[in-house]
């Protein structure tokens, strides 16, 4: 129990002492900041030397859209072979090529050495990409 007393007494002394010496500076103590004037500009990397090497072999997901539907789940339950599924694109009509999801060209279906392929028609723009997100 005395070791409680003189610890609060000691934390007691402690708050006094740092309240008078708030009192005899003004109650104000400044803060300590770098001068940011006299601190060395940073070296931003220009766009012209942006090295892509870092990010040239950061896999990709790759789709191609030929359409879409809604259907609900009774009729999606009856489909069986030969059934036809309608789409919101007419016959002819460009695919998508999406890249993780997002929207970077249109192209038209091509067969090469008995492969399906895609011949891109259109690239996106960026900026034109960005506006379709918002």
């Amino acid at each position: 129990m005395d070791e409680q007393a003189d610890a609060e007494a000691d934390w007691g002394d402690a708050l006094k002492e740092q309240a008078s010496a708030a009192k005899s500076s003004g109650g104000y103590e400044a803060a300590g900041f770098p001068n940011l004037e006299d601190s060395a500009p940073r070296n931003y990397v220009n766009a012209d030397e942006v090295k892509l090497d870092v990010i040239l072999d950061v896999p990709v997901t790759v789709s191609l859209e030929i359409g879409r539907t809604k259907i609900n789940i009774r009729n999606l339950l009856q489909l069986n072979q030969g059934s036809v599924v309608e789409l919101d694109r007419f016959a002819g009509e460009p695919m998508d090529v999406l890249v993780n999801g997002t929207l970077v060209a249109h192209g038209e279906v091509v067969v090469v050495n008995d492969k399906f392929g895609i011949r891109l028609t259109d690239i996106i723009s960026p900026s034109e990409r960005v506006r379709k997100l918002g």
